[in-house]
């Protein structure tokens, strides 16, 4: 039996897991994340592999799911939250200190593959991955695999403009990536907390704006269908190119129910046709779902 281990390399934890071929985890570890010490992540990286490695027959290769992704131009990292990562040459570095292959992808990717694989979007064809959290990313999968295309950038949808702008949304906010108005800036959990201020005048985080929604808070309330109404419209341009069959949510904004039922009813009025059979899922694996796709990266 060959065990495929799996990181996920995050911007405050590190996690290992050893995958079993059916899917059944066999061992997990987790540390924190050296903080701005490029040299100390490898060497977490590696402590973590030995430690879910021991005793089991692992594959050669090791899959890694990271913030940002390896340009193709010049294989170095970019787009990384974890900005000790950016410009170095991670996925060579870490073959060298491994002695051993890695298969690199972005965590957007290896969430979208765990969840196609064996989780809310299992056995679909087409599967979007979708992450609703700090940030705002995507990633395709296809018949069980990972498409990023020549730029690797497939999936990212979170730094297009939001469709459909009214006249109060446009430019937008400033988005770190030097543009206004990218989709992440409106739907990620800080963009959501963000709108709601600039209604209120009042700065919370969004499970407490969810909160005060459901308990009949008008502002609140006001606030989420904004939210509902830009997600419904940043997903539809998705349907409208890539037209996949499920579309799985993750994130901590996709623990908010009220998506599930507003946005599928939301997306008739900007999918062209005006009909959808593309499901929104919720996540099965949950924070489980990155480490796992990253282990799902390793061929069997």
């Amino acid at each position: 039996m060959t065990v495929r281990v799996g990181i996920d390399l995050g911007g405050t934890k590190i996690e290992a897991v050893a995958l079993a071929p059916g899917g059944e985890e066999l061992a997990r570890r987790r540390r924190p994340t050296p903080r701005g010490d490029y040299e100390g992540i490898l060497r977490t990286i590696g402590e973590l592999i030995d430690e879910v490695s021991a005793g089991l027959d692992v594959a050669e290769a090791v899959g890694v799911g990271t913030p940002g992704s390896v340009s193709p131009f010049d294989g170095l990292m970019k787009n990384s939250n974890s900005v000790v990562l950016n410009g170095k040459p991670l996925d060579r570095d870490l073959e060298e200190f491994l002695g051993r292959p890695v298969i690199m992808r972005n965590d957007a990717d290896c969430f979208a593959l765990s969840e196609a694989v064996d989780g809310a979007a299992a056995g679909a064809e087409v599967v979007f991955g979708v992450i609703l959290g700090t940030g705002v990313g995507g990633g395709v999968v296809v018949d069980g695999e990972v498409r990023t295309g020549p730029n690797r950038t497939g999936g990212e949808w979170g730094h297009n403009p939001l469709p459909w702008p009214a006249d109060d949304e446009r430019p937008g906010p400033d988005c770190y990536c030097g543009k206004t108005g990218c989709i992440e800036t409106w739907v990620s959990g800080p963009g959501f907390s963000a709108d709601h201020a600039r209604a209120t005048g009042q700065r919370i985080d969004p499970p407490v704006i969810v909160a005060a929604a459901r308990e009949g808070d008008d502002a609140a309330r006001a606030s989420l269908d904004r939210y509902i109404d830009r997600l419904a419209r940043g997903l539809a341009t998705i349907i409208n190119v890539l037209d996949p069959d499920v579309v799985v949510l993750g994130g901590g904004m996709s623990n908010v129910d009220e998506l599930y039922t507003e946005v599928p009813k939301r997306w008739p009025r900007y999918v062209f046709g005006g009909e959808v059979a593309t499901r929104l899922e919720r996540n099965v694996h949950g924070d489980s779902s990155g480490v796992r796709g990253a282990a799902m990266l390793v061929p069997t």
